[in-house]
């Protein structure tokens, strides 16, 4: 495991160009297997996941030309192994469960180990996917062993699941856009990374209608076809970071890329913890000597308050950047995750740089701003944003700080600490 070693306090200054979103890349690997020919994809990061993916691909025949440096990638699945995965599917990852529609489409059947999956923000069920790919035709046995198969091809179907969520949504959409008749899935989940896989999908002859809304319209078609050439969406994730930085270490800063459209809620966001937001054009721009006061609501009594949700909700993933801006902001704000019961478990190493912090419940904490901070070294914990989160206050704070055990940042972000050095961040590996 490797820590990260920041010497902090410095002001970071420059012009940062975002990697592509992960949460983008991942369900359009897996959703190639859908596609008769070669598909290109641009903007691909190498980062942890999308290399444990391309190995599953590559391991089942996938032919997979990959140019790191210019984050390009042909792919082409003509002669898979039709035969794997006839008793053992891997679990290990989010882009593992995203290949279920995919592989039961080219293979038919699967076997998988009924076991829970997740990760320090939460339990990842199973059981979504598994409804919504039997309401698309996929016959299940659920027992020790799962069993699934389809005969054919998969079957229209309305669906109306309780949450969200965003695998789940994924995996349908891949499955409907090759099924027999009409499917509808109403309380879909609306995130970029969702509207990427569609409008990647889309761009194959898939039919889909309402991309970007909580429902969604989608006409089987008997076959997609390449060659399709796509470029994956820049990372709002990384987008927030970099602007927040900015923000915090008084310098200035503009984000390539930065998908203004996708936006508006993330900089109001800003808004509220007295950092000012300008786009010209695609480009973001945080300036320096912002005010960092958080705004006190008209209703007085009242605590200002972020609260994170699904899409078109403030993003749960962007919650930890906001928290680490609270810290150096003057003034008190709740932040309220409505997702993961988990999410706030790293606050106790947020609190050695000396933050207040409170929590209230699983679910919801108040950061208490503006109080004195120093170096620390700390612990990170198994979550990508809360991670860099932690770094993020080493950054701003004069004096050696460690985050222990930080290659979770790996999964999401590459070249992390190379864009840092380039805005004259003083951090290294160790």
């Amino acid at each position: 495991m490797a820590n990260l070693i920041i010497n902090g306090g410095k002001t970071l200054s420059g012009t940062i160009t975002p990697s592509g979103n992960k949460n983008s890349v991942l369900p359009i690997l897996c959703a190639t297997l859908l596609i008769d020919g070669k598909v290109t994809l641009n903007n691909v990061p190498d980062i942890i996941d999308v290399n444990k993916l391309y190995d599953t691909l590559t391991s089942i025949g996938s032919k997979i030309e990959w140019d790191k440096e210019n984050c390009r990638m042909v792919i082409d699945n003509t002669n898979i192994n039709h035969g794997m995965f006839d008793n053992e599917f891997p679990l290990d990852m989010r882009g593992s469960l995203l290949l279920l529609a995919p592989l039961l489409y080219q293979m038919k059947k699967l076997k998988m180990c009924n076991s829970v999956g997740g990760c320090a923000l939460g339990i990842r069920e199973i059981d979504p996917h598994l409804d919504l790919l039997e309401a698309l035709g996929t016959k299940i046995e659920r027992k020790k062993i799962l069993e699934l198969s389809i005969d054919g091809r998969f079957k229209a179907g309305k669906v109306w699941p309780d949450f969200m969520g965003v695998t789940s949504t994924e995996n349908f959409i891949m499955a409907s856009v090759l099924a027999e008749g009409v499917s509808t899935i109403t309380n879909a989940a609306s995130e970029p990374h969702v509207q990427d896989l569609c409008n990647f999908l889309v761009k194959a002859g898939a039919k889909i209608k309402g991309i970007g809304t909580s429902t969604l319209e989608i006409t089987g078609v008997e076959k997609l076809s390449g060659p399709v050439e796509y470029r994956v969406l820049a990372d709002h994730h990384e987008i927030a970071t970099f602007l927040a930085l900015g923000a915090m270490t008084n310098g200035e800063i503009h984000v390539n890329d930065a998908i203004p459209e996708h936006m508006p809620l993330v900089v109001s966001t800003f808004k509220k913890l007295g950092v000012k937001i300008e786009y010209e054009g695609n480009v973001a721009i945080v300036r320096p000597n912002q005010s960092l006061q958080i705004e006190a609501p008209f209703t007085a009594n009242m605590l200002p308050r972020i609260e994170a949700a699904p899409w078109p909700y403030f993003p749960v993933d962007v919650l930890p950047l906001m928290m680490a801006l609270s810290v150096r902001s003057t003034g008190n704000i709740m932040f309220w995750n409505k997702v993961y019961e988990g999410a706030f478990n790293w606050i106790q190493e947020l609190m050695k740089f000396g933050a207040h912090v409170v929590a209230c419940d699983p679910h919801r904490v108040i950061v208490f701003g503006g109080k004195k901070l120093s170096p620390a070294e700390v612990n990170a914990p198994n979550i990508i944003r809360a991670t860099i989160g932690l770094a993020m206050v080493g950054l701003s704070v004069e004096g050696r700080s460690v985050v222990k055990n930080a290659d979770t940042i790996k999964r999401a972000h590459p070249n992390f600490v190379e864009n840092l050095a380039s805005i004259g961040a003083d951090i290294s590996w160790e």
